[in-house]
């Protein structure tokens, strides 16, 4: 990508600087109802997806996590009961909509004395070399304009011992689905967020971005050259998603 010129957003071409601000008008937009949408869209599995990042983050008792990307706070959640009252979570979001939600979905919780809350952008993260010992981030990173500049921030705040968790979509591995996942994801996909959200443009949006995302195997070595070892990736339902993992030794 050429800092210069332009990057996606969706199948859309746009200067550089601006894709941050029209990924934040999107989440803007489906705030209200973003945990809603996702429930419907994917018929409840995005949690089971989550938890299943989860589990392959390895957490235990008195565990330091920043998550990011967290919007209203699924991993960050999930993190806190891993990591118990000796830990702590960061629920951290680029979008001051979603990041609210979060934070009063916690505080209605009960919850919110062990987790902290912080806006910040993934590309420039404000927290000191070797913070964490889990950085999580669920389908965010394909949002974020510079990727590689993205994983070396996960990977500088990381502590050695450390590891990465991106949960993030795919591509269909299986020839004969692609067609109704296609089929799915721009012509029902954005006619649901008509009729919930008032705003088919931002899901249509949000079916490009898959498209557009690197690979498995693409990112995997992105992964890799930005530092992490031992770099891995499961895919589920069918490579629809995929939980990739790295090292910091």
């Amino acid at each position: 990508m050429n800092e210069d010129k332009t990057t996606h957003f969706g199948y859309q071409e746009v200067p550089v600087a601006e894709k941050a601000r029209h990924v934040g008008s999107v989440f803007d937009s489906v705030a209200d109802r973003y945990d809603l949408m996702n429930d419907l869209m994917s018929a409840g599995m995005h949690r089971l997806w989550k938890r299943r990042a989860i589990a392959q983050a390895m957490l235990t008792k008195g565990q330091g996590v920043l998550d990011l990307a967290g919007g209203t706070g699924d991993l960050a959640r999930l993190a806190l009961d891993k990591v118990g009252d000796d830990g702590h979570v960061v629920l951290s979001d680029i979008n001051a909509a979603m990041l609210q939600r979060g934070r009063d979905r916690f505080i209605n919780e009960g919850i919110d004395s062990q987790a902290s809350y912080v806006r910040c952008d993934a590309e420039f993260l404000p927290f000191p070399d070797g913070s964490f010992d889990r950085v999580t981030i669920g389908f965010g990173l394909r949002n974020v304009t510079n990727k590689d500049r993205a994983l070396a921030e996960m990977r500088r705040v990381l502590r050695p011992g450390g590891r990465a968790i991106i949960l993030e979509f795919s591509h269909v591995q299986v020839a004969a689905l692609r067609p109704f996942y296609d089929l799915y994801s721009f012509r029902v996909m954005p006619i649901m967020g008509n009729l919930i959200v008032d705003d088919p443009d931002s899901y249509r949006y949000l079916a490009e971005s898959i498209r557009v995302h690197p690979d498995a195997q693409t990112l995997s070595n992105m992964m890799e050259n930005a530092g992490f070892e031992d770099c891995g990736y499961n895919l589920l339902t069918a490579g629809v998603v995929a939980i990739h993992h790295g090292w910091v030794y």
